[in-house]
């Protein structure tokens, strides 16, 4: 069964790919920003929940402000937390993506062509220097979102979090907005294909002002904020929209 899993979620990954490519390139190239070529990833990834059993709820969206700018950082346990994300927020924003990704046949083109912005880690302050300059060439009311673990966890505990996207915030003097993702490493963990269907639950804390905060200041405010939703009982009330 683990197999037949894994084997039906890589065929529709790959299915989606081959079949949103041509659009979202094509919605890229004319449009100089960017916004068509993100509906079509918010496409993928509702098909590729429907197909997998997965079901969303968002909790705190109403702490997001149409059409402000905001640095998202969100933990990160999962495959599924991308697509998550992209149907939870209802905002335009780009990724923060390692260069690696790039060279995925196709799937790294159209992230490309999307406006997203690709870094590579082994530069150090380089890389801090080519993400700045990206910042800020997006457009108006375009957010940036970073996984500031940088990398997947194995048991879905939070990892040390790496400066980047807090520097960002505090350089372009924008607001961070911390997001938990829970239920994802339960669906999809990290190492494996075989995704159980279930309920990812994707909560939106109150935007942390950078202003008055010193850099070490607010990384301890958004991972007390983003652990706290972690160890939240599971929600069923009524405030709980579903996608």
């Amino acid at each position: 069964m683990k197999a037949l899993k894994s084997v039906w979620i890589l065929f529709w990954a790959v299915a989606l790919t081959l079949l949103l490519f041509l659009p979202i390139v094509i919605a890229a190239l004319l449009g100089r920003r960017g916004d068509m070529a993100f509906h079509g990833t918010q496409v993928y990834a509702w098909i590729l929940f429907k197909v997998t059993g997965m079901r969303l709820k968002v909790t705190g969206r109403e702490h997001i402000e149409p059409g402000r700018r905001y640095v998202i950082l969100s933990n990160h346990a999962s495959y599924l937390d991308p697509p998550a994300l992209v149907l939870a927020l209802g905002l335009q924003y780009r990724w923060v993506i390692k260069k690696e990704l790039r060279k995925v046949p196709l799937f790294g083109l159209a992230l490309e062509a999307s406006r997203n912005l690709f870094i590579d880690r082994a530069k150090g302050s380089d890389a801090m220097q080519s993400m700045r300059e990206a910042v800020a060439c997006l457009p108006d009311g375009t957010s940036v979102l970073l996984f500031p673990e940088g990398t997947r966890s194995w048991d879905g505990q939070l990892l040390p979090f790496k400066k980047g996207g807090f520097v960002i915030a505090k350089d372009r003097e924008l607001p961070v907005l911390p997001i938990t993702i829970r239920g994802s490493h339960h669906c999809l963990p990290k190492g494996t294909a075989a995704f159980t269907p279930g309920t990812i639950e994707v909560v939106v804390h109150p935007p942390i002002a950078t202003e008055d905060l010193s850099l070490e200041e607010l990384m301890e405010e958004t991972r007390g904020q983003i652990a706290s939703g972690l160890a939240q009982p599971e929600k069923s009330d009524g405030r709980v929209g579903y996608t």
